[in-house]
């Protein structure tokens, strides 16, 4: 009696990771919080006249085959004082008269909750802090703590180091890998004054980095769709997505890189911003489909994340 061959298939419970078109470049026309939008549309018309000329930059680069999509975020997360309504249209307006089309508007609170998921709580997640050589490992986790590193020496932990330090001569922190000479840095991720998490600003917007690369799933899929949205805009923020397309001839509205154009007061918020973003581990099978989808399409990608993000830093000079 023969034996009959049995073919067995292995089925993984790792849902299949969902690729997504994207543009060469997302370029973010500026990053303002409420109160700058609570000086109205003159304000709104001096800002966009002075990112006028790198947008055009940008775009100029990216010319011919590149694809370009641009897109503006608020900050809605820690205050609602203006509306949907009455905002957004001032927004168009005062770009259009500048001569720049907002692809995409943002809300940043689409970064801390989007639905169901918590982009952010993906992100911390996937927060991986090396211990800097020669430490003595007690010094809790960001997870814990909401404070992230990129030193030797920043923060203390307590306990028996905290009282021994007394009785040791000092020494100056240490960047990890650093260069010659160290630059050290201590970024809050967030607090929970109430008991309720709240989210640092300069993690959401390394949050908002990733969304914009396209880099977060969830069981999957994308979590953020951006929603074509004609007509009125609402009264309140909660009632639109996370992302909305205002222009229909927008290419992707995830790209292979970013750049982001500010104001030089938030100089220091970006730099934590990469501090975080170096510490961040993408899902392996999300990397992998990138890099593969970028070959496909003769793009050069940089393997390490913060080398995809871009800045400028202007006071209109």
């Amino acid at each position: 009696m023969s034996t009959p061959e049995i073919e067995v298939e292995v089925v993984t419970a790792r849902p299949r990771v969902q690729q997504v078109s994207r543009s060469h470049l997302s370029l973010e026309l500026g990053h303002l919080y409420m109160e700058d939008l609570l000086r109205g549309p003159k304000a709104l018309r001096e800002h966009f006249a002075m990112i006028k000329p790198w947008a055009d930059f940008a775009i100029a680069r990216h010319s011919g085959s590149g694809r370009v999509s641009t897109c503006f975020l608020v900050d809605e997360y820690f205050s609602r004082i203006r509306s949907p309504a009455e905002l957004i249209p001032e927004l168009i307006e005062a770009a259009a008269e500048a001569g720049i089309v907002i692809d995409y508007l943002a809300r940043e609170s689409g970064c801390a909750q989007a639905g169901e998921v918590s982009p952010a709580a993906l992100v911390m997640a996937r927060i991986v802090s090396i211990p800097p050589q020669g430490t003595n490992g007690l010094r809790p986790s960001a997870h814990e703590t909401g404070w992230l590193t990129n030193s030797e020496g920043m923060s203390r932990a307590g306990g028996v180091d905290q009282a021994m330090a007394a009785l040791r001569p000092w020494s100056p922190p240490k960047e990890n890998g650093a260069r010659s000479h160290s630059i050290c840095m201590d970024v809050q991720l967030w607090d929970a004054p109430d008991g309720v998490r709240r989210w640092s600003c300069a993690f959401l917007a390394a949050v908002w980095q990733l969304l914009r690369l396209g880099l977060l799933r969830h069981e999957g899929k994308s979590i953020v769709t951006p929603a074509p949205w004609h007509g009125r805009h609402p009264d309140h923020w909660s009632e639109l997505p996370p992302v909305i397309k205002l222009s229909e001839r927008a290419h992707p509205f995830y790209a292979f890189r970013t750049m982001t154009v500010l104001e030089t007061r938030f100089a220091q918020v970006e730099a934590a911003v990469r501090t975080i973003l170096s510490q961040v581990a993408v899902d392996p099978a999300v990397s992998a489909l990138t890099a593969r989808q970028a070959a496909s399409q003769g793009i050069d990608l940089p393997d390490d994340l913060v080398q995809r993000i871009s800045h400028v830093f202007s006071d209109g000079v």
